[in-house]
């Protein structure tokens, strides 16, 4: 039997072709929801830089045609027969992971992200052979296992980016233990996982310093986000000033860059988590990591738990994304704005309003 055969659901999204980086109008067929699955209507739709990545194909891993969108939010309009934890009319999001072995270690515990299988909500495989579409379309079929609900009290369209960039820092920051008020956290980097780093950082007490090439964002670092401190990273003297100051650093920063004088700002036995995905490998000295014994770890989203642990953490907080709301027709030049980093902080499209590509 074809993998296909029963995707015989016709839906309309947006597509790239090629490697231009731009989509287009697109019409494909997702399957019928089976019986762990849930039907989502998709509402707003997150634009990660990993959306750039995979349309201009800068992995060399792009099958397209490409539908991207891995910060899903909507209400579900159908539930399978054996799904018990959600209902038609749920508040849901669905984030980066859209299916995995399910057996491993790492799947029992709940850490799906780091399963040797893991496929993601687009240009994966999934389960049939087929290949996953994302959320620039107005409807999406998931397994239950990869849902997670939305709190009532975060709306939908500031809840979307939490399902990628909001899990990829609230992770490491768990997982290192770096949620202890009064402690020092340096977030690299003030874009759309950066500006959610501080907002965590913040609720939790602790001391939140920004460290940018752009001494232009100082202003809105300290009067919109509340950080405490801020570092240009090109001035010899702030740095130098700040050496061996803080005892955590957040790497949101997706372009190469070396990371020794950043480390030279952790105290010693520091740690610093990479949160980033340079094309080209980030240079790592070895004097700054030996002097300091200072610790570089790298972390990837967060597992399906973990995700919905975070959103509500960010209910109880009051944390929500900052965003700007954009149409579908408005999707390239939202697009061409990320790559040059003009947004504050995150492109969220609204994938149910009148205006289409």
């Amino acid at each position: 039997m074809e993998a296909t055969a029963n995707h015989t659901q016709i839906v309309t999204g947006w597509a790239g072709k090629d490697s231009s980086g731009k989509v287009t109008p697109h019409v494909f067929k997702r399957r019928e929801n089976g019986p762990d699955d849930v039907t989502i209507k998709v509402l707003f739709c997150g634009m990660c830089h990993t959306d750039l990545h995979y349309l201009k194909n800068d992995w060399g891993i792009t099958m397209y045609p490409v539908v991207p969108g891995h910060e899903i939010t909507g209400l579900v309009t159908k539930v399978g027969l054996n799904v018990t934890n959600f209902k038609v009319g749920d508040r849901v999001g669905v984030g980066c992971i859209y299916a995995s072995c399910l057996n491993c270690e790492f799947c029992e515990a709940s850490e799906e992200n780091y399963c040797d299988q893991v496929q993601f909500t687009y240009n994966g495989i999934f389960w049939d052979g087929s290949i996953t579409y994302g959320g620039y379309s107005e409807m999406l079929v998931a397994n239950n296992r990869y849902v997670v609900r939305i709190p009532d009290n975060l709306p939908l369209d500031v809840a979307a980016p939490l399902l990628c960039a909001g899990i990829t820092v609230y992770s490491p920051m768990k997982h290192h233990n770096m949620f202890q008020a009064g402690k020092k956290l340096g977030v690299v980097g003030l874009g759309g996982l950066g500006h959610i780093a501080v907002k965590f950082g913040k609720a939790f007490g602790l001391h939140v310093t920004v460290i940018s090439t752009s001494p232009n964002k100082e202003k809105e670092a300290k009067d919109r986000l509340n950080a405490d401190g801020f570092i240009v990273s090109t001035d010899l003297k702030q740095m130098q000033a700040a050496s061996r100051s803080l005892d955590y650093i957040i790497d949101t920063v997706s372009a190469k860059h070396s990371l020794g004088p950043i480390l030279e700002l952790l105290k010693v036995n520091g740690k610093m988590v990479l949160v980033g995905a340079p094309d080209k490998p980030v240079d790592l000295p070895s004097f700054p990591l030996i002097f300091g014994k200072r610790t570089v770890s790298g972390s990837m989203t967060g597992g399906i738990k973990e995700t919905q642990e975070m959103l509500d953490v960010c209910a109880k907080h009051n944390i929500k994304s900052d965003i700007e709301i954009v149409t579908p027709d408005y999707i390239n030049d939202a697009l061409a704005r990320l790559a040059r980093n003009d947004v504050r902080y995150r492109f969220v499209i609204d994938i149910a309003s009148k205006s289409k590509l």
